[in-house]
């Protein structure tokens, strides 16, 4: 990361390879972001803030089923849900291709190249994460808590909203926040799920570093790295890191 920050600030002519340290230090090519990568960042952004909150509202009572539900089958369940996790992201991207292909010659609906294709896409790899991170923190979760709050006249509603949900958050922005990093850095499964004129970040970084390398590459990737940082700032301070790396280990 210092390398590719330190290179972004070369000041000098059109260069074919990165330059570390950098000569004359400049802005220049902060300044030649193509718009393409500004759009392609956006996308990105906001596909994998929703992919994060789909896998919270179906991660979060999947966890909760695994771990309290009487259901036959849990370990199946627990495993379906971490099936995602094993499976080479590539390997996923061909299998939804081929899916939306199928789907849209049975139904004219066909989904590649589309956003609700895309998400669908990323929403499957990034569940498991919040799952992982919920189901362990359910599985040490004190019962007598909520033992308490029923015997104080909270119905069940009330006792998750106010015992259990705040509770368990450590292990929703531990998992959320993962899904988020999975979804945003993805490439395997993006690049066969978008169309010309429709990619995301990591893609067309990928693009552009396989036809002709630009410097501006290094630059946009030097404000992703920021904000990154800026997002684990924030998460310390909202959260703790500690309780997230803690979470998401177990």
């Amino acid at each position: 990361m210092i390398v590719v920050i330190g290179a972004s600030f070369h000041g000098g002519e059109y260069y074919t390879a990165i330059k570390f340290p950098p000569d004359d230090p400049s802005l220049q090519w902060y300044t030649k972001i193509p718009t393409a990568q500004f759009k392609a960042l956006a996308l990105s952004f906001g596909l994998a803030t929703l992919a994060a909150l789909g896998a919270c509202i179906i991660g979060i009572p999947a966890a909760l089923g695994i771990v309290r539900g009487k259901l036959p089958g849990r370990s199946v369940i627990s495993s379906v849900f971490r099936a995602p996790l094993q499976i080479p992201a590539i390997v996923t991207g061909i299998a939804f291709l081929q899916l939306y292909y199928l789907f849209g010659d049975a139904t004219g609906l066909y989904f590649q190249g589309t956003f609700i294709g895309l998400y669908i896409g990323h929403l499957f790899v990034a569940t498991p994460y919040v799952v992982g991170t919920v189901t362990a923190i359910l599985q040490r979760f004190d019962v007598r808590l909520e033992e308490a709050a029923f015997s104080l006249g909270a119905n069940r509603w009330r006792t998750f909203r106010r015992v259990t949900l705040p509770v368990i958050m450590p292990g929703v922005y531990a998992g959320a926040l993962y899904s988020f990093m999975v979804s945003f850095a993805d490439v395997p499964i993006s690049i066969f799920l978008t169309a010309p004129g429709f990619v995301t970040y990591p893609v067309e970084l990928f693009y552009g570093m396989e036809n002709d390398f630009d410097p501006s590459i290094l630059a946009s990737s030097s404000l992703v790295i920021f904000f990154c940082l800026l997002v684990l700032l924030g998460m310390q301070k909202l959260v703790g890191l500690d309780n997230l790396l803690r979470s998401g280990s177990r």
